[in-house]
């Protein structure tokens, strides 16, 4: 029976942790903007967001008390990426997937009965190629950062109309605490209570 070292199977790059690290210092100087941020010129390219809430709803006051004087705890990141772009059969250099994704927050946050896209602010970093494969460690490593709490503990306010023969899941946590998105109500699963995700919410901002 052969040996077996598991020292000889995990890689370990400093220069990995260094590129990701100065994507995350470039992300946290970008500049703050508007939801949605402007589109005129109409900015390409695939990255890595996050969205900070402003307003005034109870729920989410230590949030904007965070945010007054600088946007610095976002409530939200996510990001944005071509189809195919895992497979690499499509180019990132002309694609508009992260301004079409800021578009598309701005809509559910219009549609949502008590959210304003005036209660928000964005940074974007753009990730081209070939940094365009850095977008999911940037992610990823910006939510541990902040654990937003959209990301963390109220899930769906990424979802999409997941289309016809599919509304059969229950609406997400989101959906229960902010609604008016169109398509919710044509789901048929049975959600959480609103009163447990308010509960969670405020355990986890204190």
């Amino acid at each position: 029976m052969l040996d077996f070292d598991a020292e000889k199977h995990i890689l370990r790059s400093p220069g990995y942790r260094s590129a990701v690290q100065q994507a995350l210092e470039f992300f946290a100087a970008s500049p703050v903007h508007a939801l949605p941020p402007p589109s005129d010129p109409r900015f390409v390219g695939p990255g890595v967001y996050a969205l900070y809430y402003t307003g005034d709803l109870q729920l989410y006051a230590e949030i904007t008390e965070a945010n007054k004087g600088a946007c610095v705890r976002p409530i939200y990141v996510g990001k944005a990426v071509p189809l195919g772009w895992r497979t690499a059969r499509t180019s990132t250099s002309e694609t508009k997937d992260l301004l079409s994704r800021l578009m598309e927050h701005t809509d559910s946050v219009t549609q949502a009965i008590d959210l304003r896209p005036e209660d928000f602010r964005c940074r974007f970093v753009i990730l081209n190629e070939p940094e365009s494969d850095l977008v999911v460690p940037v992610e990823a490593s910006v939510i541990r950062q902040y654990r937003p709490v959209w990301n963390s503990v109220v899930d769906g306010f990424g979802n999409r109309d997941p289309g016809k023969g599919r509304y059969d899941q229950a609406p997400s946590s989101w959906d229960v605490l902010h609604p008016g998105r169109y398509w919710v109500p044509r789901l048929r699963g049975t959600p959480r209570s609103r009163e447990d995700i308010v509960a969670r919410v405020r355990q986890v901002l204190g």
